[in-house]
């Protein structure tokens, strides 16, 4: 009896005992006579404390999660009411299209083709002005071409795009916009050199790599024919090489065929009669190069394929130009003729310009600048004056200093040359277009120097006013009046120009005229280029 008491009073104690400890618990009972002796055995933790406290973590974690639950649901009730109101938006507006959905899309559209109509004008406006062709026009006129596709199909078959369209026509209006005061400010006037010099460069236009697609070509040029013959006006040529060796060219009937890589004829040069250097240019329908071996100039026939070849004593092998080995030979040709840079031990390395007769293919003139020809980067002749370029930094190079033939007069300047890379061995200048072609190291480049005629031209609020402030004396007003017998002028304006008024009041005098203004600004135009300021 006494027995069952005590495991009855030991078994709420064993129940906190782990099962797995339920067997190192142990009861003994033993007795004799009338004495009842138990042995009770319990382990250690006979208490799971640190179960409970298990327990009251994960509670509390719970709670935590709970509230942090709580506080998405009620984010989740704000976001959706925004949403729900969003929606209500967008019916309403689906809606109103639903009850006029024809008309709304026909307005749009005919809208659209108004202003691609407009954009097509404004294109064929600037090709006539530029009288040439311009890879960047051609290039907005394809745009549009595509765009107005785009329009019909959109039309046909999909006339829920018209905002992406709209966007499309932002950037082809963009494009024409700088386009067109790209063209604003340069405004050539081939073959005129009335003006004091190149003032500014423009960006460099990246036409594309070479026509072996090959990076490695590093040397090399293009350009287009500086005096091209009868029916070769558009001809464009090209050469490359991975060395500064010059053993071939590529002749393109036009722009569009060089862009192609479709050249019409190949020229290779035969053993003996290679070049080098890679200052090379293509003049009347002949490359003019440096030979190699041995050291002299030499020009090929494209048609007749006949070499000449002419030494020029005084040309130093010992300085060349900075990004190119053997560069001792600078063929270049602007308004004035053809022309050839070099050094001399006598100029102790300074650049030497000299005129080459072209009949002759000798030399008849020479200038001495002050240039040191391996400071230089390159040089190109425009107009009768030399421009020598410097490295300014990996995409900078600067044109610092210019030699006029014509007064002997040597300037120092700084004019920002923006170059796609480091390197190139070919720049010159072709008075056909008044553009610089560069091949910098692999890839064709080219630019619009802006000269102060230009400058003046584009600044003025009438074309060509700032140039006739210029006039001032009574010489260029007697000049002008004895044009104008064959300009075409009435008698009011052969009494406008007999006016005694100094010229600077020409500018305010011919807007004031209706019928007679054009003229009274051309006849002072051309009076001012034979004149001069």
């Amino acid at each position: 009896m006494s027995l069952n008491l005590l495991l009855l009073f030991l078994s709420p104690a064993l129940a906190w005992v782990p099962v797995e400890d339920w067997e190192s618990a142990n009861v003994t009972a033993s007795g004799g006579g009338l004495e009842c002796v138990c042995s009770v055995f319990l382990p250690d933790s006979s208490f799971p404390a640190e179960r409970v406290q298990h327990m009251q973590q994960v509670t509390t974690d719970l709670r935590l999660e709970v509230e942090i639950q709580i506080n998405k649901l009620i984010h989740y009730e704000g976001k959706l009411d925004v949403f729900l109101g969003e929606l209500k938006d967008l019916t309403i507006r689906v809606a109103i299209l639903d009850r006029s959905p024809d008309s709304y899309i026909k307005l749009d559209f005919e809208m659209l083709r108004i202003e691609l109509r407009e954009f097509e004008a404004m294109v064929s406006q600037l090709k006539e002005s530029l009288n040439s062709s311009s890879p960047v026009l051609d290039s907005l006129y394809t745009e549009i071409h595509n765009m107005s596709l785009t329009v019909n199909q959109l039309e046909t078959f999909d006339k829920s795009n018209l905002e992406v369209i709209r966007i499309e026509f932002a950037k082809i209006q963009k494009k024409l916009e700088e386009c067109q005061k790209e063209q604003d400010l340069f405004k050539p006037d081939i073959g005129n050199c009335n003006h004091t010099g190149i003032l500014s460069v423009s960006k460099p236009k990246v036409i594309q790599m070479n026509a072996h697609l090959n990076p490695g070509y590093q040397y090399g040029g293009w350009g287009k024919d500086s005096k091209p013959v009868r029916g070769y006006e558009s001809m464009h040529w090209y050469g490359a090489y991975s060395r500064p060796s010059v053993y071939e060219f590529y002749l393109y009937s036009d722009y569009d065929k060089l862009i192609q890589r479709s050249s019409f004829t190949h020229h290779g040069l035969p053993q003996g009669y290679e070049g080098t250097g890679n200052n090379y240019i293509v003049h009347g329908n002949t490359v003019y190069y440096q030979a190699a071996n041995p050291f002299r100039m030499s020009k090929l026939n494209l048609t007749s394929s006949v070499y000449s070849h002419r030494h020029i004593t005084k040309a130093s092998e010992r300085f060349t130009y900075t990004y190119s080995a053997n560069q001792f030979l600078d063929f270049s040709a602007d308004e004035n003729g053809l022309w050839v840079l070099y050094a001399t031990e006598e100029a102790k390395g300074k650049i030497v310009i000299a005129k080459i007769n072209e009949k002759s293919f000798g030399i008849e003139d020479e200038w001495t600048t002050s240039a040191f020809k391996p400071q230089v980067g390159n040089a190109f002749m425009a107009c009768g004056v030399m421009y020598a370029t410097r490295p300014g930094d990996l995409n900078t190079e600067e044109i610092y200093y210019s030699y006029d033939t014509k007064t002997k007069e040597e300037k120092y300047i700084s004019i920002p040359l923006l170059k796609l890379h480091e390197y190139f061995v070919n720049l010159h200048y072709n008075p056909t277009d008044q553009r610089l072609y560069m091949y910098n190291n692999g890839y064709y480049v080219s630019y619009n120097p802006i000269s102060s005629l230009a400058r003046a031209l584009s600044s003025s609020p009438v074309p060509g006013m700032s140039v006739l402030r210029l006039l001032k004396t009574r010489a260029a007003a007697a000049a002008a009046a004895a044009a104008a017998g064959h300009a075409g002028l009435t008698s009011g304006d052969h009494a406008l120009l007999q006016n005694p008024k100094p010229w600077s009041h020409w500018g305010q005098t011919c807007p004031e005229l209706s019928d007679n203004r054009q003229r009274c600004i051309l006849l002072l135009i051309r009076a001012g280029s034979k004149v001069g300021p």
